[in-house]
């Protein structure tokens, strides 16, 4: 699915380093490390108007991915949550949107990859937009196994929640080149570990499954789930997951900042029930506890 653009987006003002832009001059230097290398990291953010949610886990692997990559100073959590009620405030935005919070290592005095070019600190960017969840969470989507693998630690660990996602990109071409919505990524020893752009969730025999957080990312909206599920007595476990066991799912979805909780109804061309009972209960929980998970950015 083509996410489309939303003309109350063009006069959007946008929050970079320590002021507001409008969204035709908001840019960054191209000695930013960002542009350099990819040399950044981020969270993907959901308004709604009890508060972001889960406001406090994205600024924690916020940081975690910063003290990870060395970047040197780094703006205070009072700081960044200021920052994004200003962009709030200027775009008048309280729900259906979605902000990307960026960090990036900051400018560089002249090209190169070492990070003692950078000597202006790092550069926050909070981009907030008036964004509906991507997919049709009713419809469904189909996806296709990529021979894009995903990181594991011993190439790039995918604890670091980091700007540099040429790989996913490159799984999500081969999902379009086919005509399907998202890549389905498998780790270096050919176990599921997530979409491009999502985790995943397998439903067998009354038990929840998901990948093992080794290759695929541990998403904040995956741990939501995950609680949610014990919170309510269904049995939820982590394990390695071959390709197919994903096709003999009683039920597959995919959970992520931008599309929340999405059925998956058909992989590598196998078609997959988006009616398991337990699946739709599931779904439901989410939608009905969401927003107890939202926490204001002044609390």
């Amino acid at each position: 699915m083509l996410q489309k653009f939303d003309p109350r987006n063009e006069t959007i003002q946008v929050f970079i380093k320590d002021r507001l832009y409008p969204r035709s001059e908001a840019k960054v230097s191209v000695f930013d490390s960002s542009v350099q290398g990819g040399d950044a990291v981020w969270e993907g953010l959901r308004v709604y108007p009890e508060g972001v949610v889960c406001l406090e886990k994205h600024l924690n692997r916020l940081y975690e991915s910063a003290k990870t990559l060395a970047f040197v100073d780094i703006p205070s959590k009072e700081f960044i949550k200021k920052a994004i009620q200003q962009t709030l405030d200027a775009n008048g935005m309280t729900d259906d949107t979605h902000i990307r919070l960026t960090l990036t290592r900051g400018e560089k005095i002249t090209s190169g990859m070492d990070p003692r070019l950078n000597q202006s600190g790092s550069c926050l960017i909070v981009l907030a937009e008036w964004k509906p969840l991507v997919y049709d969470n009713t419809s469904g989507i189909k996806v296709l196994t990529s021979s894009q693998r995903r990181n594991a630690p011993q190439f790039l660990d995918s604890k670091i929640h980091h700007n540099n996602l040429l790989n996913n990109i490159l799984a999500k071409i081969q999902a379009n080149v086919a005509g399907k919505d998202a890549g389905l990524m498998l780790d270096e020893r050919g176990f599921v570990a997530e979409l491009n752009g999502s985790n995943l969730f397998m439903v067998k025999d009354g038990v929840v499954y998901t990948p093992y957080a080794h290759a695929c990312l541990p998403g904040i909206t995956r741990a939501t789930v995950m609680e949610i599920c014990k919170m309510n007595g269904i049995d939820v476990k982590e394990k390695d997951i071959s390709l197919a066991e994903m096709y003999n799912a009683d039920g597959v979805f995919a959970t992520g900042t931008m599309g929340e909780l999405t059925p998956v109804v058909e992989i590598d061309g196998r078609i997959l029930e988006k009616a398991n009972p337990l699946q739709l209960e599931i779904l439901k929980l989410f939608k009905q506890n969401i927003k107890k998970f939202c926490q204001p950015l002044n609390g």
